[in-house]
């Protein structure tokens, strides 16, 4: 029997949301280019799905509406971001009905829904990278939790190294009315991690607007690293995919 452990929770907000600033962006520069790149790295194994899917981060939505439009399964969506619920949320609102029916979200980390034996697929995206070691280790044992035995986990792996120099990725630009939305972020290696430094700016006729910055830190680690790490919880690697920057492993307990 799948079920949800039933308990009374008071949600803590973070102290401080790292995506307060993000969240108003992430969809106006990113939206387009992440879509289709959920629906190439994760759109089968979501159409797989017998028992439901797990989405761990699931930022504005981007794996949970790609899983419900290819799967007829429950999605669980995991979202400890005030902000990044938000967006999310209202996305939500506009579905269907008979959509909607099959999402719940969950404004914790996945270690504290209580959530077991849920689903058969778990989709990790654009995640795994931004958990410090510690909480990086306590995710495997709650996915493992969350799957039936022989789930599946995809994640994107994490750098698997510092970079050298910065590495600087500009957003495309994008027009909404009368104003423009741009930015760029800069990642560099910092004390053995990588700051990543998002910078925001908005223009109309009259020139800039406004411009926000965010920083997020990211820690590298290996691919036989991660294999490593999983194999300690049950986990065993799949054939690889398409992209190798994910990996792709079943659970066997």
């Amino acid at each position: 029997m799948h079920s949800v452990i039933s308990r009374a929770s008071v949600v803590r907000p973070l102290p401080d949301d790292d995506y307060a600033v993000t969240a108003e962006f992430y969809d106006v520069l990113q939206a387009e280019q992440d879509e289709a790149r959920v629906r190439h790295l994760y759109g089968r194994a979501a159409a797989g799905a017998r028992v439901g899917v797990l989405d761990i981060g699931a930022g504005t939505g981007r794996v949970t509406m790609m899983s419900l439009r290819e799967s007829r399964v429950g999605v669980h969506a995991v979202e400890p971001s005030r902000a990044m619920r938000a967006p999310f949320m209202t996305r939500l609102a506009a579905l269907p009905r008979g959509l909607r029916e099959r999402v719940t979200v969950h404004p914790h980390c996945l270690g504290e829904t209580g959530l077991r034996g849920v689903a058969d697929v778990a989709i990790c995206h654009n995640t795994v990278a931004c958990l410090a070691p510690d909480a990086r280790q306590a995710l495997w044992p709650a996915i493992a939790r969350a799957l039936v035995p022989g789930g599946s986990l995809l994640f994107q792996l994490p750098p698997d190294r510092l970079p050298r120099t910065d590495v600087v990725r500009v957003f495309p630009r994008q027009r909404i009315g009368q104003h423009e939305y741009g930015g760029h972020m800069v990642m560099s290696a910092v004390e053995g991690r990588i700051r990543t430094r998002c910078h925001y700016w908005v223009r109309g006729a009259e020139g800039l607007l406004r411009e926000h910055t965010e920083t997020f830190w990211m820690w590298p680690a290996t691919r036989a690293e991660m294999l490593e790490d999983l194999t300690r919880h049950g986990f065993t690697p799949l054939p690889s995919r398409d992209d190798p920057a994910v990996l792709a492993m079943a659970h066997s307990e």
